[in-house]
């Protein structure tokens, strides 16, 4: 294991890099969700079910959350998906890298699948465990984790969980983000994993996500949560087995889809 830190734009980001045994491999990015971190038992569990099929994990503390800089109030998608680009082009430069994947859970989920599409060259797939796709269109329609606000009137401020606070800008860029034009770009192979008794981030919209993606793995696990909790080892052998699906005998990744395909139908 390998503490590290990257730096996007002046704001250091915390992570930590680990490798199977092996000289060179593919790579996982792994994105946590809003007001969590990299460190939660659900990512770790993710990430160690990666490296058992034999890809490096790369998990980052995202602007405001954990070890990173920023704060809380001030993050916003844009500001994610900086992070992100910024952590693709660290793990670019790494010699034993072969291919690079990105994995996010909830809003880092709905933030990999983002990135994804504005660099479907450089990312090679995606695994979205609870995918928070309702995050655009609540901010447009003023219902923010149940704060009702005039989205043409966005409030300087919202508080959100507990004594947590976003700045309006967060609803601001969140209300301009367009997910299914990132969908449409990628071309890739994409795992969705979400659990039907998610009641934080509707399941119904993993589904949707899925018959727009070209190359697409969906798994609906019954009685599971949003965080996974449940029953850990029926995700972790999901991701397991589709990475390890993945992988060519030499150890680099499978081809991408043709990036002039279709849509999934």
């Amino acid at each position: 294991m390998r503490k590290l830190t990257v730096t996007d734009d002046g704001i250091r980001l915390s992570a930590v890099l680990e490798r199977p045994e092996a000289e060179c491999c593919p790579l996982v990015i792994v994105l946590h969700g809003f007001t969590s971190t990299k460190d939660k038992p659900h990512t770790l569990a993710a990430c160690k079910a990666m490296r058992e099929a034999g890809f490096a994990t790369l998990r980052f503390d995202l602007y405001g959350h954990g070890e990173s800089g920023g704060e809380f109030r001030n993050h916003t998608l844009y500001k994610w998906i900086s992070n992100t680009l910024a952590v693709i082009g660290y793990a670019s430069e790494l010699d034993f890298v072969t291919d690079i994947y990105l994995s996010g859970h909830s809003q880092g989920g709905l933030t990999a699948a983002l990135a994804g599409g504005m660099a479907p060259d450089l990312v090679r797939g995606l695994i979205l465990r609870a995918p928070a796709f309702m995050i655009p269109r609540c901010a447009r329609e003023g219902d923010m984790l149940g704060v009702r606000f005039d989205p043409l009137r966005v409030p300087d401020e919202v508080r959100v969980i507990k004594d947590l606070t976003l700045a309006g800008d967060y609803i601001r860029v969140a209300q301009t983000v367009r997910a299914e034009d990132a969908m449409d770009r990628f071309p890739g192979p994409v795992l969705i994993i979400h659990g039907d008794a998610d009641d934080v981030v509707p399941p119904e919209d993993s589904v949707k996500a899925a018959g727009r993606y070209r190359d697409v793995s969906l798994e609906i696990i019954p009685g599971e949560t949003h965080h996974f909790d449940r029953c850990p080892e029926r995700t972790e052998k999901i991701i397991r087995d589709w990475l390890t699906a993945r992988k060519t005998p030499a150890g680099g990744a499978a081809e991408p889809a043709d990036i002039e395909g279709g849509q999934k139908t």
